[in-house]
């Protein structure tokens, strides 16, 4: 959860993820988005081994309504699909994030925020905190509003590497590039 514009010149990123065991249409994960304004990205999600055809891709958006300043916190409001842990539906989000760094001296940056969950047809509260290790490494525990989801990155150049640990138990990996 990023409070800053996007001012890359690469817009479009690939992403694939893949976590063995977990709900079918979660195992296998590959998203193409495009950012359209340093504070829109937009693309789809594409779950191949989802048993429902409603599941198999979905749209996926990011908007950064405000963004981060010394006193105010980012709001970020999007959509995906639903959470790891469900077989289909669409989740739709509003997240208030902010790097703490100059306040505490700790190089974190808590989000929290509410979810729509159409498979549950209910509001779930999320959150998380992105922790810097340095310029390239930092870990990210991520709460989907039922289980908390800890992931490791690496990012190098346009890359990314991430090693998740879905539901806080089942290893998984993530690849993304930006062109």
């Amino acid at each position: 959860m990023s409070g800053a514009e996007n001012l890359n010149k690469q817009r479009w990123t690939y992403g694939l993820r893949v976590i063995p065991g977990a709900v079918p249409r979660a195992q296998i994960r590959n998203t193409l988005t495009y950012r359209f304004h340093p504070r829109l990205t937009a693309g789809i999600e594409v779950n191949p081994r989802a048993e429902k055809a409603s599941a198999k891709a979905n749209p996926i958006a990011n908007l950064l309504v405000l963004t981060e300043s010394a006193r105010r916190p980012a709001l970020i409001i999007g959509t995906s699909s639903d959470r790891i842990g469900t077989a289909d539906g669409q989740s739709f989000y509003a997240t208030l994030s902010k790097n703490l760094q100059e306040l505490t001296g700790l190089p974190i940056a808590p989000y929290a925020g509410v979810a729509y969950s159409t498979h549950e047809d209910r509001l779930l509260g999320v959150g998380g905190l992105n922790i810097y290790f340095s310029k390239n490494i930092s870990a990210l525990v991520i709460f989907d509003g039922v289980r908390v989801h800890p992931l490791l990155n690496y990012t190098r150049d346009r890359q990314t590497f991430s090693f998740i640990l879905a539901n806080g138990k089942l290893p998984g990996a993530s690849y993304s590039i930006a062109f």
